[in-house]
Order: C-alpha cells, then structure tokens, then sequence
C-alpha cells in the first residue's frame, strides 16, 4: 500500500489567525438568484474573470430561468468594500454555468456558456462587452442539457479543444433514469469548429477536467458522474483525447453521485490530487502517478454530514476549489453544500464547508468560524481576490436564493504571490505547470480549463508564503520548455511571459 506523506509547513510561518469574511451581498447592485424547475436542479455556475484589464476580476453568473448576469468590479481598493456594478451582459436565460478562456488568442477573454439549449461562444471585447462568436468560430451546438466543460490547447491547435458534458437526455421518452446522455468534443480545424466527436458512454455528466495528471505530457480527459441518474452500471471515467478513447485497461470502476471535481498537488510530488463532490462522501484521492487512492478518513476531508445543526442527513456537495485562505502557504479546501432540491433522503439545512488545511497535513472544519456556513441551495463558487489585498474572496451561487458575496478579512495572514503565465496563440498558458520555490519546498500548480460545478476562473494563480518573501518561480510550458528558476516579488501580482530558457517578468 502507497503511503501518503504530507507537507509539514515549516515553524517559520506565522501563527494563524482564524479566518473571517464580510458579507458584501447587500452590496450588490441585484440580488442575483439562480432560478428554474428540474433542469436547473444542477447547474448554477459562476465565471470569474477580468473583462476590462484593470486587474480585478469581474462576475458573470448563470441566472437559469432568469438572465445570466456580468457584474462589473468596481472595488475602490484593498481597504475598501467589496463593490460591484451591473454590466451590459447579453438577454441570455437557460444559462447553467460558464467558462473564462481566450479562445481566439486575442488577448481579451471569452465565455463557454453552458445553457439548457444550444451552448454559446461569446467573444470579450473592450471594457467588458461580449458578441455571440458561435457562428463565426464554426461552432454548431446541438440542443443539450449542458453541465460541464473543459478544454486545452493541442499541440500546434490555433484553436483550443472543447469538451461539453451533457446531463439528461431531455428527448428520451424514457427517462430521466438511466436516460443519460452523451457528450461532446470539439476540435478546431484551422479557424473553426467542425462536427463533434461523440464522448460515449456518457452517464450523466455533472463535472470535466482536462489534465496532464499523471505529467506524461499528454493531458486526459476527467469526467464525474451523477450515480443519481445512470442508477446502475456507470462510474468515473478517464478519456484519452488523442484519439478520443476511453482509459479501460487500468482504470478502476469508482460510482459516486459525481457533482463537481477540484485538483490540486497537496503532498508536494508534483502530482495534483483531486476532490470529488458527492451526495454523502466528498472523496479526496491522493495521485499515484498512475491511478488514485482514496484518502483516510482521518485527514478530515470527508464532510459527509451537515457539522452544524440538528439535520443528521448526508450532505449534497456541488463546487470545490483548492485555496489559501490564510496564506500559510497550505492549501485550504471550500465546498459549496446544498439539497437538490426537497430530496428527503440529504440535509435540507446544509452549511458551506470551509476545512483549513493544519501543520500535520489534516484538515479541520472552520466555515462556521469564518462566517460562511450558510444553508442555502449553494451550487456554484469561485475564490478570487477581488480587491487587490492578497486574501481570497468569495462568491457563492445559490439556487432559490441570492447570490452570496464575501470579503475576505482574515487578520495576520501570510505573504502571498499571485503569477500569471502568459504567451502567444494560448493567451493564459493553458496546460503550463508553474512551480513556486519557497521555504525549502515546491508547490505546483496547473493551469486549467473545467472542473469546480459549471464554473470556473481565469487569472493569476495565487501562491501563500506564509513567512516567506523571497520565492522563485520556474514554468513548463504547454510545449514541455522548462524555464530557469527566476525570483519574485512578494505581495504582488506579476504576469510571466517565456524568453527562451528565461522567464520575463511583467506587471
């Protein structure tokens, strides 16, 4: 048996305060609220990104039977309030959940919009202004019940791949149960899109994550599954992209109510392990290298209960991320909770999680500390630091109830660096590993599209130091360059661009 050793954070980090967020919602020019009857029972995903190049990420939020909105960021500063205006986003409803990529290699971010419909590509433009692209990019959606995505940079592609997972087969007259539908894969041809190719079998489709998880080179298609629907004979599934195969041989048959996946390396191999969301368990699998295995049970990460409360029933897990909540240089762990809908089988008061990684490597439940064990339907979520301090923020993205929006206010935090690898054609450096040197130890971290629950983020990928402040950085880049360990400031965000073996650092 494989045994799995985690990081120790060295005595020279800060002693850490217990962590604390302001509830910004009122502030917010709307009370978004993520709406619809059983087609939006899943869904309800959030983009967070910046659309204008002044450095702090804006909102667009799926709205269901109700437009999707982009929410404009406003924030005066890191001492100032959360504050957020409402953007000139296109009338779009059906809307479950969206993606920030450059996808045309223009410099300005683009949306994947996953709807109940026909999925749409809206081009950025200046101060974030968006135009439907489909049709000029080829791109020829069928009419879906859309609740995933993922996508990557082929090598010598001018154009990404683009994975859209579909739920139900709305269209089958048998269903829902056991009515689960295919998926999609697109890949360019020149400067468009042509037909998909078919991702099958296909059991209910909840979540996707391209990765080079195994850091062969060659990225793998991730896909969770809703146990709910297929009912029997489905499982987690790993697809090869080239040719588009399904990973069989040596793949073991894990079912689980799959509603969103978040990766990240937590023991320092340089292999990212990932979360799974699900009805009951949240199954946290530490990377082999080639295959997974389930974490123990006493590393905390399980959260099969609602932790507050008298409602002893399983809880229903949607998005998790990966963050430094209190930059001690350890990674934190945020699951967004909430039933389905009235299913009297899973909590119906379910509280947000929010585990904070400790110096043993276990993880210990402190949303209800921090401010943010709500029990709302809570679906979607991003962390982002949305006023410039260093401290991650928070939206939460709930259905039947308005959208949450938290400012992170975490006393005594650590030193912080947020890099941002940028290159030609592939704009964010899709498929790069970036590697952090600091205090005796590597972190690393991929640059990815997909995952989380029908929502994801574009921008500077935030590293704590805790005590640190001399950290170097090197990239691989999505051609398998590895770049010469480089140093960097503390405190700031600072874009990474390749110069040969060299790294350039910018703004």
């Amino acid at each position: 048996m494989r045994m799995i050793v985690l990081i120790v954070t060295t005595a020279a980090s800060p002693a850490a305060a217990a962590p604390l967020f302001v509830d910004r919602a009122g502030d917010l020019p709307v009370a978004h609220v993520y709406e619809g009857g059983w087609e939006h029972f899943v869904g309800g995903g959030v983009a967070v990104f910046d659309c204008n190049g002044d450095a702090r990420p804006e909102i667009f939020v799926a709205g269901g039977t109700n437009p999707a909105r982009l929410f404009v960021n406003i924030t005066g500063g890191a001492t100032s309030p959360l504050t957020f205006a409402l953007g000139d986003a296109p009338p779009i409803t059906g809307v479950t959940g969206a993606y920030p990529l450059d996808i045309d290699g223009d410099g300005a971010l683009d949306l994947a919009v996953l709807r109940v419909g026909r999925d749409i590509l809206l081009r950025g433009g200046p101060d974030c202004t968006f135009t439907d692209a489909s049709a000029a990019l080829g791109f020829n959606p069928r009419d879906a019940w859309t609740t995933a995505f993922s996508a990557i940079w082929e090598k010598g592609a001018s154009l990404p791949t683009l994975a859209f997972g579909h739920y139900v087969d709305r269209a089958n007259p048998k269903g829902p149960f056991e009515a689960c539908d295919t998926s999609d894969l697109y890949r360019p041809s020149g400067r468009i899109y042509g037909a998909p190719e078919t991702i099958s079998p296909g059991f209910c489709t909840l979540s996707m994550l391209i990765s080079d998880w195994r850091r062969s080179g060659e990225p793998e298609l991730r896909v969770s599954n809703d146990r709910h629907y297929y009912v029997r004979g489905g499982y987690e599934q790993m697809f090869r992209l080239s040719p588009l195969a399904e990973r069989t041989e040596d793949w073991p048959r894990v079912s689980l109510w799959g509603m969103g996946i978040a990766s990240q390396d937590l023991n320092g191999d340089g292999l990212p392990e990932v979360m799974m969301t699900s009805m009951g368990d949240q199954l946290l699998q530490f990377n082999t290298g080639t295959g997974f295995t389930d974490a123990p049970y006493e590393l905390g990460t399980y959260a099969q209960r609602p932790f507050i409360g008298d409602d002893g029933r399983p809880s229903t897990g949607w998005h998790a991320e990966f963050a430094d909540v209190d930059n001690d240089g350890r990674m934190d762990i945020f699951i967004a909770k909430g039933n389905v809908d009235q299913m009297p089988s899973n909590a119906i008061h379910d509280p947000n999680n929010l585990l904070m990684q400790q110096p043993n490597g276990s993880f210990v439940e402190r949303a209800d500390v921090a401010g943010i064990a709500t029990t709302e339907r809570a679906r979607g979520a991003a962390l982002a630091d949305f006023d410039g301090d260093g401290r991650l923020d928070l939206v939460v993205v709930n259905r039947r109830a308005p959208l949450e929006l938290w400012q992170n206010a975490t006393p005594d935090t650590g030193h912080w660096a947020g890099i941002e690898p940028r290159m030609e054609g592939n704009s964010r450096a899709v498929g790069a590993w970036v590697e952090l040197r600091a205090a005796g130890k590597v972190m690393a971290r991929e640059v990815t599209v997909g995952g989380g629950h029908a929502g994801g983020q574009a921008g500077p990928l935030h590293f704590g130091l805790g005590a640190e402040m001399k950290p170097e950085v090197r990239i691989i880049w999505p051609d398998g360059t590895v770049s010469d360990w480089t140093s960097l400031p503390a405190d700031r965000v600072t874009e990474v661009w390749p110069d040969g073996l060299s790294l350039r650092l910018g703004l």
